[in-house]
């Protein structure tokens, strides 16, 4: 990653206070930076290259965005992870994991079985990893194809990122 591509995350970032004793992660800033837009997946993508993945898998919602930048630089597919219950259900069939959020609340994340291939090299990507769990979960969907994690900002404990292959452009320390 640029030292420029570095600064340019720090700086649109920002903490919010919604008033209820914790801050809040407001990254809408780099969506709108064009700059960032533009070497950002080539920044996540850089983290895993030399493994060389043919599909990246992002949990919806942030995930949809930086997850096909990412597809994109590496010359690889998009496959999307889905939360059970945020819309229709999706008339395919899906292979399901149950995943813990950040909040302690119990959530399915699924993906479109015919999407994943025998000899695919899975790349999970996503823009923030606090505990590793949506990552341990696709990484379980994706079995002995899995690679590696690559996210925007890493804070999950050193154990829980090693376990999972986790790499990360950012810490939770440099915001």
């Amino acid at each position: 990653m640029t030292a420029d591509l570095r600064d340019r995350l720090r700086a649109a970032f920002r903490w919010t206070d919604p008033g209820e004793g914790y801050l809040v992660s407001d990254r809408s800033g780099w969506w709108r930076d064009p700059a960032i837009l533009s070497g950002l997946g080539d920044a996540l993508a850089d983290l895993f290259r030399a493994d060389r993945p043919t599909v990246v898998i992002s949990p919806e919602v942030t995930g949809f965005l930086v997850g096909p930048l990412t597809a994109r630089s590496l010359g690889a597919g998009f496959v999307e992870a889905y939360r059970a219950g945020a819309r229709r259900p999706i008339a395919e069939a899906m292979d399901w994991t149950e995943v813990v959020d950040h909040r302690g609340e119990v959530q399915l994340l699924g993906v479109r079985r015919e999407l994943l291939r025998p000899d695919d090299r899975v790349l999970v990507v996503d823009d923030w990893a606090a505990t590793g769990a949506q990552a341990g979960a696709l990484k379980a969907l994706a079995g002995d194809r899995y690679v590696g994690t690559a996210v925007i900002v890493d804070e999950c404990p050193s154990a829980v990122a090693a376990g999972l292959g986790l790499r990360g452009l950012l810490t939770g320390a440099d915001l």
